[in-house]
């Protein structure tokens, strides 16, 4: 399990750019579909649990994953796999940077990774939605929470905090 572990988050970390969310939609494949190691109702409850966790939800859901399949050495094996391929090429890049961040080719292929990112963002975005629009109630709270955080320019542990209060008193 613990290799089986290793090879799936580090494949994840080496396959993944954008940061922890556009991570989610290969986490989600690997963790539901390709091996079978949770359901996606608990995907979602996991999370849920690393996004008011600190830290990089992509870290954290590894973590968690990790604990839930093999322990504290299953949560240590997914954590490090998950961040060693990105660690790996920032130190093989800050080598090269400076000597090629003027280079016009490189600029491109930097702007041409940014689609890439925001389509992965959305895909996890659509994906964890169809999870938790399970009813009318959780669209209205979530209608609520957007327009407050938007609009209102709400404090962001307040609208956790409000949704918490409204999933209690709906459900």
């Amino acid at each position: 399990m613990i290799l089986e572990l290793f090879m799936a988050f580090f494949k994840i970390g080496l396959f993944s750019f954008g940061g922890g969310y556009a991570m989610l939609p290969f986490i989600q494949e690997q963790t539901i579909e390709v091996h079978g190691w949770l359901t996606t109702h608990e995907f979602l409850d996991m999370l849920g649990i690393a996004q008011i966790t600190p830290g990089p939800i992509s870290i954290n859901t590894a973590t968690f994953v990790g604990y839930r399949l093999g322990g504290i050495m299953g949560a240590i094996t997914s954590t490090v796999a998950v961040v060693l391929p990105s660690f790996i090429i920032v130190l093989i890049i800050s080598f090269f940077f400076q000597k090629f961040s003027k280079s016009h080719t490189i600029q491109n292929v930097f702007k041409g990774l940014r689609p890439i990112v925001l389509g992965l963002v959305a895909s996890a975005a659509v994906d964890i939605g169809r999870g938790v629009f399970i009813d009318f109630k959780a669209i209205v709270i979530a209608i609520l929470i957007f327009v407050l955080l938007i609009f209102k320019k709400m404090d962001t542990i307040g609208l956790i905090v409000l949704a918490a209060i409204l999933g209690i008193l709906f459900y």
